[in-house]
């Protein structure tokens, strides 16, 4: 299981909000670059990066800067969502060195786009489902959707989608832990390997859910992001990364 670093970008720099509130944002850094090499350093295996400001305008806003981790990092594979909605913006994250581009809001409105896309990019698509109470959430988690993720999960199966960004969404930046029952729901519902997201805190929660990922079944959990507990230091990276490495 991989432990996946983020980097939220904000007016070009490093912040973490709070359940997705622009206006509820801590600044931890105004160089991305240099904190990607910091999580590099202390054993990152992928990157993800949210660009906060082109979830919200529609397109990408701070993709240049994206553009410069991956130049500077060429190693370091890079998962980039945000403002993704046309196959001109995921042509110009993978001609930059992206790794993977993440489709949100697209997906839930446009399921045909997340197939032409696969098409195009072959293993470069994943598909990030952001919930409240089960149901997903879109345009930068400013509008609740009726389908659930798990309904969206079983849709997008046979696309040759990659992986699956899940957010609990009541969880985010909020410290207190996955939400391992509805993550496990999915995983064991769903054909595509899920990446849980939200809630990551401490240790502990790395130890729940690579317990869960053991024995759930489905596609099942291939890692986990984190953002303020690693930032704030309550989360050690290397350490984390090294359990579930054991």
């Amino acid at each position: 299981m991989l432990v996946i670093p983020a980097i939220d970008l904000k007016d070009g720099q490093c912040v973490r909000l709070l359940q997705g509130r622009m206006e509820d944002a801590t600044v931890f850094s105004d160089d991305p670059v240099q904190m990607a090499g910091q999580w590099l350093s202390m054993g990152a295996r992928r990157l993800h990066i949210v660009d906060l400001n082109g979830a919200f305008a529609g397109t990408p806003v701070n993709g240049d800067i994206v553009a410069d981790i991956a130049k500077a990092y060429p190693e370091l594979p890079i998962q980039i969502g945000g403002g993704i909605r046309d196959l001109e913006s995921i042509k110009f994250y993978i001609d930059a060195g992206v790794s993977y581009v993440i489709i949100g809001t697209a997906a839930v409105k446009q399921p045909e786009f997340v197939k032409q896309a696969c098409d195009a990019y072959p293993g470069k698509v994943i598909v990030g489902l952001d919930a409240i109470d089960g149901k997903v959430a879109t345009e930068g988690w400013a509008d609740i959707s009726e389908l659930t993720a798990v309904d969206l999960a079983q849709k997008f199966a046979g696309y040759g989608v990659q992986a699956i960004v899940y957010t609990d969404i009541s969880r985010d930046g909020m410290m207190q832990g996955v939400n391992i029952e509805s993550t496990v729901e999915l995983a064991e519902q769903s054909s595509i390997p899920v990446i849980a997201s939200g809630g990551v805190s401490k240790l502990s929660d790395i130890v729940d859910l690579k317990a869960v990922a053991n024995t759930a079944t489905g596609a099942g959990i291939m890692g986990a992001i984190t953002g303020r507990a690693i930032y704030d230091g309550k989360l050690d990276l290397s350490e984390a990364q090294r359990y579930c490495d054991e």
